[in-house]
């Protein structure tokens, strides 16, 4: 009798856990070492930086987009060769491309990325949303009044692709958050 109490308060607490294990399941935590590292490094949430490789590239460092991103943070070689200067790292121009499939690498500079955007705009929702639109792009749209600074009205950004990439991205953070 007493094993049979047992055995069904054991399986209620599995029960009742099973969500939680369901979610850690799909928002995994990997390459912890190297987001630690920066996310502290450049003063970034952690989870951000995980919300933004999952939605990147859901961990596959192989990635690459039809525009050319590459690697877990999904950067452009463009966008890699201005923060490669800011972080002082020496990589030849003609091995940046192979050097952001690097798990080290990418995560170091889309970090850093992620610290500067939210530097200039003192705010994660709009630096979010210049990661995936670009700086001019939300530049250009809060002088227009079409996004307020503050981050206020994310639901009014104009590109379908940077709206969903924004509101994923926000909801994945807080789910991570939560997860700890």
């Amino acid at each position: 009798m007493i094993l049979a109490i047992i055995f069904i308060i054991g399986t209620i607490i599995a029960i009742i856990d099973i969500p939680s294990k369901i979610q850690k399941n799909i928002y995994k935590k990997q390459y912890t070492e190297y987001v630690l590292k920066y996310s502290q490094e450049y003063n970034v949430d952690e989870n951000l930086v995980y919300a933004v490789i999952k939605a990147e590239s859901n961990f596959n460092p192989n990635a690459k987009s039809n525009k050319n991103a590459i690697g877990l943070m999904q950067l452009m070689e463009s966008t890699a060769k201005d923060i490669i200067k800011k972080v002082d790292l020496q990589i030849p121009d003609n091995e940046i491309g192979e050097k952001l499939q690097e798990a080290d690498v990418n995560i170091n500079l889309g970090t850093k990325y992620l610290s500067i955007l939210i530097d200039r705009y003192q705010n994660v929702e709009i630096a979010v949303t210049a990661y995936n639109a670009g700086i001019g792009t939300v530049d250009n749209w809060i002088e227009k009044g079409i996004i307020k600074s503050d981050g206020s009205d994310v639901e009014n950004i104009p590109y379908k692709e940077t709206n969903n990439y924004v509101r994923k991205i926000l909801r994945d953070y807080k789910i991570y958050t939560n997860l700890e």
